[in-house]
């Protein structure tokens, strides 16, 4: 009897031996494809290495384990695509550090400057960040390389999103004969130039430039050919926008901008007209993860936290207070700032966004004195209310007129000697870049002073037949986009190397452009844009908006 449990338990044993054998193996194979996914290579000791750490993790939760080292990975500064053992042992260290993000990570103002730059990589077909290739540390000075490589990311950010929209995927294999009609495949300009017979149905993505005087040109990577412009559709439509256009042999053609106008072509004709919509943030990052687009403390996109979400929903009374054109030097602005604090007393904001111009006149030789003034008579205010100065936050966004280096965009924050005395007396306020990215809880917002609107309307060819419905057309317009000031840089001055802080890609939650256009309220992809107006040009309005259900309060403040 002993020798017959003997060689059963042994047969037992050898049976979970291979079974672990067979679960590594299982493992390694994981592992390793994760890691050519994405480019990268292990080398043999990291590969054990990073066996031995997954090997107590349960097979529910392997994906997810795998998925946090491989972010962690890519947010080191490699060398090569080699994984050394030291990269795997930091990127393990990394995702178990036990932070607490409900501390760490509910409310983030982040710079301008500070906002972290992907670059899509065509041949990965993923977003690498810069510490993972050989560009160079951007400095405001650029060169021309840093001015050709703006409009390159700006078109491969568009061209990358085109591509993985429903009309140009692939039929999938079975599917019907009309539902293959309705499939499209981008073209380059030089596929048309350099046909001599009708191409047959095609589309081309590409900027508009006027490269002669009154001459617009269609361009992308591959060469440029010339435009007639005759019919618009919905937006307002400026040179250096992306447009998508249609067209079918060799004749005349009209063009269409993403979601924006009708254009024609000198050498086809058009044959199908398609509205490419803009990519939702959540259709975005199901397709590349949680990589931390956004910026800030997290290692992870803040979309990802589960308890930072419910803490969002939970906290009802949150609110953010935005207003624009704070002229801390007029009389009347101060008095109606201090009604203000006294309606928020008994409840008060998380937030008070105010934007410049904080002086009416904002040139002259006391300019600076009357500023710093100005600051210490809102921080009188402020004191006044106990309440609101010790548990609201006051960020403060500054217009291209306040004092700095000029209309360059991202502007840096007031100088440090004008906000200082400000700053010690009011602790919770942060003096930041133009533009500026809040993060809160789950919640990604974006902050930009300045006039773009009325630049827009300006610049573009022709407006809109519907003139009514303005910010309709551009809102439209900045999010097919994905770049906050889609317009020349002659028009809007842009520092080369920092082009990628005005991008809106992946879609944030909410934008506030802090325009002196009428106030609005827009929601167009999952993202809501809102313009609280000029604060004393509009009588005195502001917007509210409550975080835990994403709606945005009108308000105005009466006559005293």
């Amino acid at each position: 009897m002993c020798e017959m449990f003997t060689e059963a338990d042994s047969a037992e044993a050898s049976l979970r031996r291979e079974q672990m054998k067979m679960d590594a193996r299982r493992v390694k194979l994981k592992v390793s494809a994760g890691f050519k996914m994405r480019g990268l290579i292990l080398r043999p000791e990291s590969s054990r290495f990073l066996l031995q750490v997954l090997e107590s993790v349960s097979e529910a939760d392997l994906d997810e384990v795998l998925e946090r080292i491989l972010d962690a990975v890519e947010k080191q500064p490699l060398s090569s695509s080699m994984i050394e053992l030291s990269v795997a042992e930091a990127a393990v260290q990394d995702c178990s550090q036990s932070c607490d993000e409900t501390i760490d990570n509910v409310f983030n103002i982040i710079g301008a400057f500070d906002v972290p730059r992907f670059i899509f990589s065509t041949e990965r077909k993923k977003f690498v960040h810069i510490g993972m290739t050989n560009h160079p540390t951007p400095k405001l000075c650029g060169l021309s390389r840093d001015k050709a490589e703006l409009f390159r990311e700006r078109y491969t950010v568009l061209q990358q999103r085109t591509h993985r929209h429903e009309l140009f995927t692939p039929p999938v294999i079975g599917s019907t004969p009309d539902e293959g009609r309705n499939k499209f495949q981008l073209k380059t300009v030089e596929a048309l130039l350099g046909s001599t017979a009708k191409v047959g149905e095609v589309i081309v993505l590409g900027m508009i430039s006027q490269l002669k005087e009154g001459k617009f040109y269609l361009e992308d990577l591959s060469g440029t050919v010339q435009l007639n412009l005759y019919q618009f559709h919905s937006g307002l439509y400026t040179e250096s926008c992306f447009v998508l256009a249609e067209g079918a042999s060799l004749s005349l053609c009209r063009l269409k901008l993403l979601t924006l106008i009708w254009i024609s072509i000198i050498t086809c004709s058009v044959c199908v007209h398609r509205m490419v919509p803009t990519e939702p943030s959540s259709f975005t990052r199901a397709y590349y993860g949680n990589i931390n687009f956004f910026g800030g403390p997290s290692t992870t996109a803040v979309k990802a936290s589960a308890k930072l979400k419910q803490l969002e929903e939970e906290n009802e009374d949150a609110m953010f207070v935005m207003v624009s054109d704070v002229w801390l030097d007029s009389v009347e602005v101060l008095e109606k700032i201090y009604t203000m604090f006294s309606g928020y007393s008994a409840m008060p904001p998380t937030c008070f966004i105010f934007c410049g111009n904080f002086s009416s006149a904002p040139y002259g030789r006391n300019q600076l004195r009357t500023l710093k003034d100005s600051f210490k008579a809102l921080a009188d205010l402020i004191c006044e209310f106990p309440s609101i100065h010790n548990s609201s936050r006051f960020v403060f966004v500054p217009r291209p007129e306040d004092p700095g280096p000029g209309n360059v965009l991202p502007r840096p924050p007031l100088a440090e000697h004008i906000t200082e005395e400000f700053r010690q007396r009011v602790p919770f306020s942060v003096f930041t870049t133009n533009p500026c990215r809040i993060q809160y809880c789950s919640q990604e917002m974006v902050v930009i002073r300045e006039d773009l609107v009325n630049k827009m309307c300006r610049n573009c060819v022709r407006l809109p037949s519907s003139n009514l419905d303005i910010p309709s057309h551009f809102v439209k317009t900045i999010l097919s986009q994905g770049h906050l000031t889609p317009l020349p840089l002659y028009v809007c001055p842009v520092y080369w190397a920092y082009d990628y802080a005005l991008r809106v890609y992946p879609v944030p939650d909410v934008i506030v452009f802090a325009d002196k256009y009428d106030p609005f309220n827009i929601s167009n992809t999952d993202c809501l844009c809102i313009n609280p107006g000029s604060f004393p040009k509009s009588g005195f309005s502001f917007k509210v908006y409550y975080p835990s259900n994403r709606t945005v309060e009108d308000s105005k403040l009466q006559g005293l």
